[in-house]
């Protein structure tokens, strides 16, 4: 294959058959497509410990890749989910005749052809492959080589559901892996409406320098939580441990710990068993390793500065010893990549003063940032988490997958 040309072209084409669906036959579709992921779960293991196979044991990305029964159930109900929600495609937003007579509305309409390049994480095929299908849009998907098999298998199963309905199978592509073909697609304005990388920082940065189609960010969380003096010691240190540990791997786990100093030695000796048990490797600035190094911590390593502003999706975190909101608020203005923030407080007129100063698509009041995420909210599955302010911010979930078009009616109006 010398090109993406052709796939481009199908792609575009695709977007007449899935324009005439109303909503219950996109209903009526994604729920078919649940119910083939559950029924080819076996083939779908099967494919992805070929994937897994070729990854370290200890790699982090392993925990991102791997797919189980209960990952792929919960996989299938999020495309139920994302059934059951309102069609945002043909909603009227406004209406209004003019004084010439003309009929003027304004609707939701499809993006189009939706473009995702992402890394390690399987699930954002079935993920974005549905929020696309209910929108309306036809999607490009470029995951890694990585997830490759993964991939290949869910998107089989998803053509396969769509030939059953009669449909274009090319409403959702998978993209080759080849990295000599990403260029052409961040170039191809003619055919593409949309891309949207998630991923790594580097991944990001890549995309937003070459690309002329438009983009959205999505994917890079480099999270702190501040514990302020006057917080609850249990409630911090439950807070801090379920951020860092219960899913290292994820944008939306703590990376950075910010105490004040007249709190710092009472949670770091509540940290400390959790910690231990789930063996986090601390990066501490100096007061904070003073004081862990006197409590025996044994995972514990000197802070240097590329620590902070760092996004480790590990079981690893930085630590650092603050005096006051004011310095919190300048080390997460200074290291944020303004994806989700919280405080642990109960001072309400500083939680409150941290709530609108942290520039961020999510911050939070006295709970884990593990919450960001667009079934957490309510929003059914995600395509990703955007850290910007255009169009979309924080899940990029279905009712961001539209744009605006005008419907101007008239009966031989001329200016």
């Amino acid at each position: 294959m010398e090109n993406i040309t052709e796939q481009l072209k199908a792609a575009l084409a695709a977007t007449q058959d899935i324009n005439q669906l109303d909503s219950s036959r996109k209903e009526s579709l994604l729920k078919d497509l649940a119910d083939a992921i559950v029924v080819q779960w076996k083939a779908i293991i099967v494919e992805n410990e070929k994937d897994l196979s070729q990854l370290d044991i200890d790699d982090p990305k392993r925990d991102r890749l791997v797919l189980n029964e209960e990952r792929i159930h919960t996989l299938a109900r999020s495309v139920l989910d994302v059934a059951q929600l309102a069609d945002p495609a043909g909603k009227l937003l406004s209406e209004q005749v003019l004084e010439n007579g003309l009929l003027l509305q304004k609707k939701a309409v499809p993006l189009g052809v939706v473009a995702v390049i992402y890394e390690s994480r399987p699930n954002v095929t079935i993920d974005v492959a549905s929020l696309c299908i209910r929108s309306g849009n036809v999607c490009l998907l470029r995951g890694g080589t990585d997830a490759f098999h993964t991939n290949s298998i869910f998107i089989q199963i998803i053509q396969g559901v769509l030939l059953k309905h009669n449909l274009n199978p090319n409403i959702v592509q998978l993209l080759p892996t080849d990295r000599r073909f990403v260029q052409e697609l961040l170039e191809a304005t003619k055919y593409v409406d949309i891309i949207i990388p998630r991923g790594s920082q580097s991944l990001i940065d890549f995309v937003r320098t070459h690309a002329k189609v438009p983009v959205i960010e999505t994917g890079a969380g480099v999270c702190h939580t501040y514990v302020e003096q006057s917080a609850s010691i249990d409630k911090a240190v439950a807070i801090v441990a379920n951020a860092k540990i219960s899913r290292p791997s994820v944008c939306n786990a703590l990376d950075t710990i910010l105490l004040d100093e007249q709190i710092a030695v009472p949670f770091l000796e509540g940290i400390i068993n959790p910690f231990v048990a789930a063996k986090v490797e601390v990066f501490a600035d100096e007061k904070s390793y003073a004081l862990l190094q006197q409590l025996h911590y044994p995972y514990l390593q000197k802070a240097e500065e590329a620590d902070f502003g760092r996004e480790f999706l590990d079981l690893k975190c930085s630590v650092k010893v603050l005096n006051g909101l004011g310095q919190a608020l300048t080390h997460i203005a200074t290291h944020s990549s303004r994806h989700s923030e919280c405080m642990v407080s109960n001072d309400p007129i500083k939680l409150e003063r941290f709530m609108n100063a942290v520039d961020a698509a999510a911050v939070y009041a006295n709970a884990s940032t593990r919450f960001t995420d667009g079934g957490e909210f309510g929003l059914g599955a995600e395509i990703g988490i955007s850290t910007q302010k255009l169009h979309a911010r924080g899940p990029f979930a279905l009712e961001k997958l539209v744009t605006e078009k005008w419907f101007v009616t008239g009966n031989g109006q001329i200016r």
